[in-house]
């Protein structure tokens, strides 16, 4: 006769499944909502909190200076008759475009690059570099850079034969020069996160496309983009939402100008809340933005079908 024994690793864990089965509370619980405290906390005082109260002051009339007057949707309808706001949207749209567009072509090369060529950790330093340097001193680099009358940028297009450039002043460049400078800030952290997701493809893959005779175009298209797809999906979502919120760089070098033609959206509700003390109609433009970001985040989840993979 052949008996078994169970040992207190393996009856800890038979007890710990069956609790789980029954829908009690196990000791794993208890230690991960121990950590899972501090950040929710956090989120519920600093996010949570603030975006109920902004939600609520979005239906008043409140300027910080006396108590807030309830006006119900009134600072609704004055958005949607307000043309400043669609030209906000607008502008917004076209440096998110701009930025989302050569921001995920040149992560993608790089990354690609990095992982055919050379998995070198100082090459992944220099890459990332940029993205440790704060924007407002990026931004402000690249204004003196850019400088119509003293830019070392405008002296060498200069000595090029060519005319002098007012990136910043010029309404039709302001845009694409302001996309540009946030391209290069965050285009290595980008590729940093293509790269960790070009790690988890198996080899034999590429192997296998070798051995068929694939070349490395088709191998591109083939394989690494659709085993790459769940990783680009969040990676799309998350520049676009960070593309919405472009501020310091407006900020500091252009102010919404020329002419209104990069007062971004996020630079608007700047503009309302602490220059104007609309708080108000702040508010109401910011949960039109929230409201935004959701639907396009959704959209590009469900279309890009991040939550399925190719390797499964």
């Amino acid at each position: 006769m052949v008996t078994t024994t169970s040992t207190a690793p393996q009856r800890e864990r038979r007890r710990a499944l069956a609790a789980r089965s029954r829908g009690g509370w196990t000791r794993e619980a208890t230690v991960a909502m121990f950590f899972v405290a501090p950040a929710a906390l956090g989120f519920a005082v600093f996010t949570l909190a603030p975006a109920i109260r902004g939600f609520y002051y979005s239906f008043t009339d409140y300027d910080v200076f006396q108590p807030e007057a309830f006006v119900g949707t009134a600072n609704y309808e004055r958005m949607i008759a307000d043309p400043v706001f669609w030209n906000s949207l607008v502008v917004t749209l076209e440096y998110v475009v701009i930025n989302i567009v050569f921001q995920t072509i040149f992560a993608l090369v790089l990354a690609v690059l990095m992982h055919r060529l050379t998995q070198s950790l100082v090459i992944r330093g220099i890459i990332l570099g940029p993205y440790l340097v704060a924007n407002v001193i990026v931004a402000l680099v690249w204004f003196w850079i850019l400088d119509y009358q003293i830019g070392i940028g405008n002296q060498f297009i200069e000595w090029l034969g060519l005319d002098r450039l007012a990136f910043f002043g010029d309404s039709a460049l302001a845009i694409p020069t302001i996309a540009f400078i946030n391209v290069w800030r965050h285009v290595g952290y980008t590729a940093l996160l293509i790269f960790a997701g070009l790690q988890m493809i198996p080899k034999e893959m590429y192997e296998a496309s070798a051995i068929d005779g694939a070349g490395e175009w088709k191998t591109f298209w083939r394989i690494t983009v659709p085993l790459l797809r769940p990783v680009l999906a969040v990676v799309l979502v998350v520049s676009i939402i960070g593309s919405f919120q472009i501020f310091d760089t407006v900020a500091v070098t252009t102010q919404g100008g020329p002419v209104n033609a990069t007062r971004v959206i996020y630079y608007y509700i700047y503009d309302l809340a602490f220059n104007r003390y609309e708080f108000g109609y702040a508010s109401a433009v910011s949960v039109a933005l929230f409201l935004i970001l959701a639907g396009v985040s959704l959209l590009q989840l469900r279309l890009t079908r991040a939550n399925q993979s190719d390797l499964a």
